[in-house]
């Protein structure tokens, strides 16, 4: 047994070794920037340890302390009767300034958490490039109780704060991960490089556990189109002068060109590594077929299925009973099958060439050489895999004020629109406000109410604009009722602005002012007439009961046609303007315009009739 496995060991090692010497491993950063002391101000870069929860799309302002004994951190602090609790309920978090050295980076996070800290920074002990601190293979026990976020911090920036920190100073830090992970549309895409193996411990364990409480997450955003997910399988190929040993045709399929390692690292038991690429295999394929049928989120079910239904333990991780599973998610079984292909068959898989040529890192985004690995918009998510703080990350990678609503939730994030409306414009009495919650903050933006837009800075103004603006808050415009009249300074007929309607007189957004129209003699000005204002317009009569007021001409005719000189005379007038324009019309028709003989002609016959209607209505 002892030969085998060590041979096997061997293999597996070779292979990590080629695939590290070719990869590209990029460390994830955020930004930490020191507030005070002054001589430290400034922003510097730092490093996203593997665990834990970054606060990606967030910020998070503490001191810093750097405990007097325990530097490390690799021992609890109660035994120093160290606390980095805030002395008063409410006040500004700590952060625990530790060296790197003598045991895991999650010990020291775990020690830290436990004394009330709310963010590690580790200093390096050597001038290097930063690099990622990652969780270990051994030590598993306080990995998933980490809630709090790590940083690893050069040298020369730890041992400045680290002499501040001696000196007495009080260090001030902001950490950023606004910009660690990208947002530059309304949806987000990522990965999730898994693998089906069950047995492998605490990793496979930690893998499934999130596949179980994330499955129902995953499927919304992807059935409402704000994400698009695709999983993805690590596999290695074996060196070629092992291809024929027994290790390599035991982890391999396709003549050594895809492997995984054996997963009880034993070979004499058990499931082969082969087993796993094939199952693996099964899974991608899952999800291509599910893919082309418009439901890709039945991946999350297959998965979730097959870990319950053909566990290692129960000897059912098998093709059958994948099929079995396969079927009852209504999936083409055929398909998935001419899918996966001939694993003994000496020749290329493309589905699985495919998932090797993606491993290699493009861009700003790494080799693949961790499991699990989520890969959020090209760039790898760091920290703990779990619901929440992977659900936060996703929904880092919104552009602002497009990410759903499950990312606004409470469980989520902090609306900052209800401490002080976020400094934003408000209209109080019409419930309006241009405070918009994102996950990442808040914007000001004036809004759109009921189709109509509002346009301003967002910030001390907005204002109601287009079609349909004075149905809500009038515009923004005054208005007034009295005697159950009401007057309005907005009109719908124009887009933007307010203006006082005819009889009154302002600005039209404080106030209008109603016009005395006879106090100041703009009308009711006829001999005998008699002027009376009325709110936003005015009432005039004539001094005779037998005389009408003409508002179009400020004048009074008779009712009667015989009795009023000033009638009679209006009206001869008018009938003697119209006698005249028909001779003119005549003579225009006799003269010059004879081609349009019968146009004229209706007009006098249409200028007479109207005169006829005239002198019979008097008559």
């Amino acid at each position: 047994m002892r030969g085998p496995a060590w041979r096997a060991l061997l293999v597996v090692l070779a292979l990590a070794l080629a695939d590290a010497a070719a990869g590209r491993f990029v460390v994830e950063k955020n930004s930490i920037q020191v507030t005070s002391p002054d001589e430290l101000k400034g922003k510097y870069e730092c490093a996203i340890g593997n665990f834990g929860v970054p606060q990606y799309g967030g910020t998070l302002h503490g001191w810093v302390e750097y405990p007097r004994t325990n530097r490390k951190g690799c021992q609890s602090f109660d035994q120093f009767d160290i606390s980095f609790k805030p002395k008063k309920a409410g006040g500004r978090p700590n952060f625990v300034l530790l060296d790197r050295g003598e045991c895991f980076f999650t010990i020291k996070a775990w020690n830290a958490q436990n004394a009330g800290a709310a963010a590690v920074l580790v200093v390096d002990d050597k001038s290097e490039p930063l690099i990622t601190m990652d969780n270990p293979e051994e030590g598993k026990e306080h990995l998933e109780n980490i809630t709090i976020p790590s940083v690893l911090i050069t040298k020369k920036l730890g041992d400045q704060l680290k002499k501040s920190a001696e000196a007495g100073d009080m260090l001030s830090v902001l950490l950023d991960w606004r910009e660690s992970l990208p947002h530059p549309d309304e949806r987000v895409e990522y990965e999730f490089w898994t693998n089906s193996n069950d047995e492998c411990g605490p990793k496979c364990d930690m893998q499934m556990d999130f596949v179980k409480s994330f499955r129902g997450t995953a499927q919304v955003l992807e059935k409402k189109g704000y994400t698009q997910f695709t999983p993805h399988y690590i596999t290695w190929y074996c060196p070629e002068a092992f291809v024929t040993s027994k290790q390599c045709k035991s982890q391999c399929i396709n003549h050594g060109r895809y492997c995984a390692p054996d997963p009880e690292q034993d070979f004499s038991q058990g499931y082969d590594g082969k087993d796993v690429v094939v199952q693996n295999l099964h899974q991608i394929c899952a999800f291509k077929i599910a893919n082309e049928t418009g439901k890709p989120w039945l991946w999350w079910d297959y998965v979730h299925d097959f870990a319950l239904r053909c566990p290692m333990k129960d000897k059912k991780y098998t093709h059958d009973c994948a099929s079995d599973v396969i079927k009852s998610l209504g999936l083409d079984v055929e398909k998935v099958n001419k899918c996966v292909g001939d694993p003994d068959a000496d020749e290329e898989n493309e589905i699985l060439k495919a998932e090797q040529d993606a491993q290699i890192g493009h861009g700003k985004r790494g080799d693949v050489t961790i499991l699990p690995t989520l890969v959020i918009n090209s760039r790898q998510y760091r920290g703990k895999l779990d619901k929440v703080a992977v659900l936060k990350a996703i929904c880092s990678g919104f552009e602002e004020t497009t990410e759903p609503a499950i990312c606004l939730s409470e469980d989520i994030q902090t609306n900052e629109c209800l401490d002080n409306n976020g400094g934003c414009w408000l209209d109080k009495a019409n419930n309006v406000t241009a405070c918009k919650d994102t996950f990442r903050g808040r914007v000001c933006e004036c809004p759109i109410v009921k189709g109509v837009k509002f346009v301003g800075d967002g910030y001390t103004h907005c204002e109601a604009s287009g079609i349909g603006r004075c149905e809500i808050g009038n515009g923004g415009c005054w208005q007034d009722t009295k005697d159950g009249k009401t007057i309005s300074a907005c009109s719908n007929e124009v887009s933007e602005g307010c203006k006082c309607p005819a009889g009154f007189k302002g600005d039209g957004v404080k106030s209008c002012e109603d016009i005395d129209e006879c106090k100041d003699k703009l009308f009711c000005q006829c001999k005998g007439c008699s002027c009376k204002n009325t709110w936003g317009s005015y009432e005039c009569s004539c001094g005779d009961e037998k005389m009408l007021y003409m508002r179009e001409h400020d004048t009074c005719i008779s009712k009667e046609g015989t009795t009023a000189t000033v009638g009679w005379s209006f009206l001869w007038v008018i009938f003697l303007g119209l006698v005249f324009a028909g001779v003119g019309a005549y003579a225009v028709y006799k003269y010059r315009l004879r081609e349009q003989t019968s146009s004229i002609m209706s007009r006098m016959r249409m200028i007479f009739e109207t005169a006829l209607l005239f002198w019979s209505s008097i008559g």
